[in-house]
Parts: structure tokens; C-alpha cells; sequence
């Protein structure tokens, strides 16, 4: 075998592993996260609770780990038509969105402005920092959402639509991406305010999509934020959405709209449970 030949075969042999350890890693990074089964369970219960008004449409929802890895993705109803379609991903952006936005207890330094808190930060919270002229403008536009990772198979070819919110949805085991600057993406917490991942729901209208992810991550055991930080000025509820838009300007800079629906459709926020 010519030098070159071999020099050929070694490089491919080293990208191979590479990879292969990469889809380990991304692997495990799932493992102590909630499975398919139980987020579609959590979904199904959080769905259609009162308060949660909005227009009574079905849900797709997804967790994502620590590093961005999706772990799973679900929905509510009896297949994928049953849902807007493009809520599949967008649910995925919510979760990468909040995962990334959010820091547990114990990572930030005692200086910073909310201490060794940490921070949670919902999408919902992040809605009015982005508009123009906002401390966060032009976030939306960042970490574009991976389209290779949301619609293909692992062999490169289109995704059967038949697998998506199913547990070999072709977005599980990689890192999708996405920015969402409206509710339904909130991180995820373990005991003493470790964050864990996140969660990200879509189907509804923005308000009722958060409502649904809060009463799943509660559902879910992962709503420990005593203590943690955040921006809703509610110690039990640190990632709230905040409904203080007034002329279109938020009071303090971290509002979210209220939500048309069936009557009346913003949601009734006293109605969610205080975290843990």
C-alpha cells in the first residue's frame, strides 16, 4: 500500500472514531433525562389543564440535555398531522433557547448581579429584550436552526415524516440549534438548582405553550428553582412569563404579550404551580 494510500485510510479511520465518540457522548448525555414516554405522558397531563386557555390544540414537545443534545421528542395527538407541523422544530428551538439561556445555582460568580444564584430565563422572558432597541436585539437571529439535524435521516436522506415525535425522531442524539424569543421554552432543574437541560413546547399560542411546558417540568421533577434567580420578580415562579406590556413597552424590559384564544386567552398564571 502506497504512503499516500495509507495516510488516506488513517485520516478516514480517525474521522470514523471521532464521530463515533461523538454519538456516544451525545448519547449519554441523555441518560439521566426524562425518556419518550415520559414526556409524552407529561405533555398529555400539562395539555388542556384549566387556566391554560389559549385555542385547545395539540402540543409537540422536546427535551434537551446540557450540551444541546435532543433526548426526546413528542406530541399529544394521535400522529404528527395532528399538530402544526412546524411546531415540531419550533418546540426544539424553545428547549435549545432556554438550555442555553440558563444557569443553575453555584456557576456564577458572587459579584455578578444575581449572585451565585444562577439565572433561569424562559423564552417567554426574552420576548420584549429582543425587539428593537432592546438589551438582546438581534439574538433571534443567532445559532440558526441545523436543517440536516430537524428533516434528515442519519444516512443523509429526507426523514420519514412518520418518525417524527417518535422516539427515532431524526432530531434525537443531535444538536438541533434555534433561537425562540416567545413562551414555551423553559430550562430544566435538579435538585439544589442544578441545570439538567431543558424542555420546549409548541402547538398552542405562545402564552399556552408556556403554561403547558411549566406544568411539565413540573410534572417532570425538574422544576427545582427555590432559590434560583430570575426576572419575573416572583421568587416561587423565578422563570414566569411576565404580562406588564403597556402601549407596547414592557415595565421592565422582560415582558411577553398577552395571547388571543377561545374567550378569553391569556392564561391564569396564579393557577401554575410554584417550583420546588
Amino acid at each position: 500500500m502506497k504512503i499516500t494510500e495509507k495516510l488516506t485510510l488513517a485520516g478516514a479511520l480517525i474521522a470514523l472514531s471521532s464521530t463515533t465518540a461523538l454519538a456516544h457522548d451525545r448519547h449519554n448525555s441523555c441518560t439521566n433525562l426524562p425518556s419518550w414516554s415520559q414526556l409524552r405522558s407529561a405533555l398529555a397531563g400539562a395539555r388542556g389543564v384549566a387556566g391554560n386557555n389559549g385555542l385547545g390544540l395539540h402540543m409537540w414537545g422536546t427535551i434537551i440535555a446540557n450540551d444541546g443534545t435532543v433526548c426526546a421528542v413528542a406530541f399529544t395527538g394521535a400522529d404528527y398531522r395532528s399538530q402544526w407541523l412546524a411546531s415540531r422544530v419550533i418546540s426544539a428551538q424553545k428547549a435549545n433557547t432556554a438550555n442555553g439561556l440558563s444557569l443553575g445555582k453555584g456557576v456564577t460568580p458572587s459579584n455578578s448581579a444575581v449572585g451565585t444564584a444562577g439565572l433561569a430565563l424562559s423564552t417567554a422572558n426574552l420576548y420584549s429584550a429582543v425587539q428593537p432597541g432592546g438589551s438582546l436585539f438581534g439574538l433571534q437571529f443567532s445559532n440558526p436552526v441545523d436543517p440536516d439535524a430537524a428533516y434528515e435521516q442519519k444516512n443523509g436522506r429526507p426523514a420519514d415524516p412518520g418518525t417524527f415525535g417518535q422516539q427515532n425522531d431524526p432530531m434525537v442524539g443531535d444538536a438541533i440549534g434555534g433561537v425562540n424569543v416567545f413562551g414555551g421554552g423553559l430550562a430544566l432543574y435538579g435538585p439544589n438548582g442544578v441545570k439538567v437541560g431543558a424542555i420546549g413546547v409548541s402547538g398552542d399560542t405562545s402564552c399556552t405553550d408556556h403554561m403547558v411546558a411549566w406544568r411539565a417540568r413540573h410534572s417532570l421533577n425538574l422544576d427545582y428553582l427555590t432559590g434560583v434567580g430570575g426576572v419575573s420578580d416572583d421568587a416561587t415562579k423565578p422563570d414566569n412569563i411576565v404580562f406588564d406590556i403597556v402601549g407596547g413597552v414592557s415595565a421592565h424590559g422582560w415582558g411577553h404579550p398577552n395571547c388571543v384564544g377561545v374567550g378569553n386567552g391569556t392564561p391564569v398564571l396564579t393557577t401554575l404551580p410554584a417550583v420546588q
